[in-house]
């Protein structure tokens, strides 16, 4: 059943509608008192759920919750935690399955290519599994063979997440926030490439040709010969995963001293122009016994365009420098901030932001206070036309799972202060290829401390009275669109009992059952469509005035 295209578009879309479903019924119900218990108990309840399917039907659904596995700002942290460990939970597919397409890809019996083969998948992932073997030709490699079918899987699940994505632009905040047609474009293609081995060794090649001249770094050799698009042998590489923090202790390796190693190697890739890994998860991160950092599996690339990597160097150094307008500048160019937004306020809440965490203000704060602090700038900052381009999600994907390993690896480490070599490094660069730069004005800059730190409360307090004073704008808009909000969830619970009905109408050949609810479905969705279009309408008024 899995296999079929129905079947899983029926399931994925079933589930996300319930999902969407519960989590409104439960803000309605918390309209006056939100109970965290409960809201804890149902995000962990719907992530098992998800894994569960994940699981089963593998395909995108692994591969999503593989994405979504260190978004902390699209997903709660109790839904992570629960989905988290997706990369290593995708069962292997039968050696004779593999072996047959092994055969197909060479043209021969692998015998006459591989001397010895391990007895089981040394790893099994979403698009393929791992074994590891010695060629005849005596080189220690592995191997990895993509599932059967996995295209044809990936193609159906697609077609459902076109559904899923249109469901929450229409009914859910994320449409405002995302622009989910350029989103699923940015996914659909970066897996489609991942399915084509021929694309990650040409990935591996040129990072291969990258970290050629950074001693502590370490790509894997290729072996092109006996690599398709459904086949890719690569040289075996030995070590532990980068989290494993027993493996690192004992063989006596310095964690803070792997942690900047780690930060100063992939920030090479995050800080320039071209490609950088798109999926570096602990998994695809190796720790050698004399500390060198292996990078593999190259299926998942990002690209950062000339003009936005500049913006990245602005928006980092920004930060490490304590120039705020030029962080909020720099999001601009970016795109994440939308014409109409309040670039002042925004650059208070980031400003902020980095002071209580970077600084360590929340130390001298007790809990209540911080808390308090912290709701207010997420409130003022959620209540700002800010957007997350679409082919910055990878992007973002990465350098929160890249954190998140550093502090696994180092709790107490400083990114400003391991940073600022960096940040030294670029100027040291860009005044060697573009002498406009002022080498002593930005050495000044780098090396210039804050010598007073003012109170957040203090310079928080001019930025709530005006974010009070905007509320109450707000509430009165708020009014006028609340019928409108409530006719479009009826007509769209109308509109997934109907989606429902049908399909079971076909899959039991209800023949009786199938006009009726495709022309209830077809209704609901006409009223779903005006309403749309009503509250666009009553949008593009509030954006004017």
């Amino acid at each position: 059943m899995k296999y079929q295209s129905l079947y899983r578009i029926s399931v994925i879309v079933w589930m996300s509608v319930k999902f969407f479903l519960q989590l409104e019924r439960f803000r309605r119900k918390s309209k006056h008192s939100w109970d965290q218990e409960r809201w804890q108990k149902l995000l962990k309840k719907q992530a098992r759920e998800y894994k569960e399917k994940a699981i089963r039907l593998e395909g995108l659904l692994v591969k999503l919750g593989q994405f979504l596995a260190t978004r902390a700002d699209i997903l709660p942290k109790v839904f992570l935690e629960e989905i988290e460990d997706l990369v290593d939970r995708v069962p292997s597919f039968p050696w004779e399955k593999a072996k047959h397409i092994l055969e197909k890809e060479w043209s021969a019996d692998y015998k006459d290519v591989i001397d010895q083969l391990s007895d089981r998948p040394v790893a099994s992932a979403s698009i393929g599994q791992v074994y590891r073997a010695t060629l005849t030709s005596g080189e220690d490699v592995a191997i990895k063979i993509r599932r059967p079918n996995i295209r044809k899987i990936i193609r159906a699940d697609f077609q459902a997440l076109r559904i899923v994505f249109w469901l929450m632009d229409t009914f859910t905040s994320y449409g405002k926030q995302l622009d989910l047609s350029r989103l699923y474009d940015e996914v659909r293609h970066v897996i489609e490439d991942e399915l084509d081995f021929k694309k990650e060794l040409n990935n591996g090649l040129h990072f291969k040709e990258r970290y050629s001249d950074h001693p502590g770094y370490r790509v894997p050799n290729y072996v092109p010969e006996w690599s398709t698009k459904k086949v890719l042998v690569m040289e075996w590489m030995e070590g532990a995963r980068i989290t494993n923090l027993s493996y690192i202790d004992e063989k006596k390796l310095d964690r803070k001293e792997l942690a900047r190693k780690l930060l100063k190697g992939y920030l090479e890739q995050l800080l320039q122009e071209g490609q950088f890994h798109a999926d570096p998860h602990s998994g695809n991160l190796l720790i050698q016994e004399d500390g060198t950092i292996v990078f593999i599996d190259f299926g998942m690339v990002g690209h950062i365009e000339a003009k936005d990597a500049l913006s990245i160097r602005k928006l980092i150094t920004g930060i490490v420098l304590s120039q705020y307008t030029e962080v909020t500048e720099a999001l601009d160019e970016l795109r994440f901030l939308l014409p109409n937004s309040d670039k002042r306020q925004i650059e208070k809440a980031i400003q902020t932001l980095v002071t209580l965490f970077i600084e360590q203000d929340l130390t001298m704060m007790d809990e209540d206070t911080a808390e308090q602090v912290l709701k207010e700038v997420q409130t003022l900052v959620n209540k700002q036309p800010i957007q997350l381009p679409s082919e910055f999600a990878f992007l973002g994907r990465a350098i929160s799972t890249i954190v998140g390993i550093l502090y696994t690896l180092d709790p107490e480490i400083d990114l400003i202060e391991e940073g600022k070599p960096i940040v030294q490094e670029w100027i040291n660069r860009e005044e060697e290829a573009d002498h406009r730069y002022d080498p002593k004005k930005l050495l000044k800059q780098l090396y210039a401390r804050i010598s007073s730190i003012e109170n957040p409360l203090d310079r928080l307090s001019d930025e709530f009275q005006d974010h009070r004073q905007w509320k109450e704008s707000l509430k009165q808009r708020e009014v006028q669109s609340k019928s409108m909000l409530w006719n479009k969830h009826y007509a769209f619970i109308l509109f997934c009992f109907s989606f429902i009905g049908f399909f079971i109408s076909l899959a039991l050949d209800m023949h009786s059952l199938i006009l009726p609810t495709s022309i209830t479905g077809g209704i609901s969705f006409i009223i779903i469509f005006f309403i749309v279009a009503m509250e666009k309408r009553l949008w593009n008024k509030k954006e004017k005035s």
